[in-house]
């Protein structure tokens, strides 16, 4: 049998085929701790590989009662999607084998890209951000830092955007022609602020001219009549929306990047 056709993350034509192909399971993910199973995905002759995580295998979440992981992944794509960084892969709410669910296009990490690492003497050397200390072992410490990265620092807007509370390591993916994009944004979009990351190293500091220009536009979807706050909708609750509002005007108001409130953990555990 031949290989699936190998479909571009970033055409109209992979979300086309998310929502249209028929899914066939091929196995189950057995690191997620909800239900995710990979599949293929079939239409008019072409193939891709995808996640597919059904609502029916989400485990109940106190601080997150309203909507289900599977609408706030979509909705983190819609976001990603409106600030035209594209970080998030393709990512549709569709019918499934086990019933409704989140779909998202696999995406083949490229190997040896180093984004995190540990220091264990001193401060990080140039192209390198601090997070804070990690535990190596019983008696020793090291600095986890992450790499001083436009990618990364796109990714940290993003994640303060939609209030993202488990921005972990294992959640980025570095992929073909030096794309970035990050998974697993289940537990994002509360309307309190629960901003969990590896991404800290830019708190605190002014954001990129880019980054103004790109909250600027979505603050214009996100108001009343606007495009991206139609699309959500369907995805999330009133409060929410207003809340991701609330939060692009205070990222405009601030100019900067945030900082960690100190009222809880700031680095989800465990951080990879």
């Amino acid at each position: 049998m031949s290989a699936p056709e190998r479909i571009p993350p970033r055409s109209v034509t992979a979300a086309e085929l998310l929502v249209r192909g028929e899914l066939t399971v091929r196995g189950r993910i057995r690191e997620a701790s909800n239900a995710a199973l990979l599949c293929t995905v079939a239409h008019e002759g072409r193939e891709a590989s995808c996640v597919y995580k059904p609502v029916a295998g989400e485990r109940p979440l106190w601080d997150f009662p309203d909507g289900t992981l599977a609408q706030r992944e979509v909705a983190a794509y819609e976001v990603s999607e409106a600030t035209g960084w594209r970080l998030v892969p393709p990512t549709v709410l569709r019918d499934g084998p086990y019933g409704q669910g989140m779909c998202q296009l696999w995406i083949d990490v490229e190997p040896g890209a180093e984004l995190l690492a540990l220091v264990e003497d001193g401060e990080p050397g140039p192209g390198w951000k601090a997070i804070g200390l990690a535990e190596v072992d019983e008696d020793r410490t090291a600095l986890l830092v992450h790499a001083d990265d436009e990618r990364l620092r796109r990714l940290a807007v993003l994640d303060a955007v939609i209030n993202n509370a488990d921005r972990k390591g294992g959640h980025l993916l570095p992929a073909a022609e030096g794309r970035l994009y990050g998974i697993d944004h289940g537990v994002s979009f509360h309307v309190d602020d629960k901003l969990r990351t590896l991404l800290w190293g830019w708190a605190g500091e002014l954001l990129t001219p880019e980054a103004v220009e790109v909250l600027g536009a979505l603050r214009t979807g996100l108001g009343d009549g606007g495009a991206l706050a139609a699309r959500l909708a369907p995805l999330l609750t009133v409060a929410e929306i207003a809340a991701t509002r609330e939060r692009v005007d205070a990222l405009l108001g601030t100019g900067k990047h945030p900082e960690p409130s100190g009222q809880w953990p700031a680095i989800p555990w465990p951080p990879v």
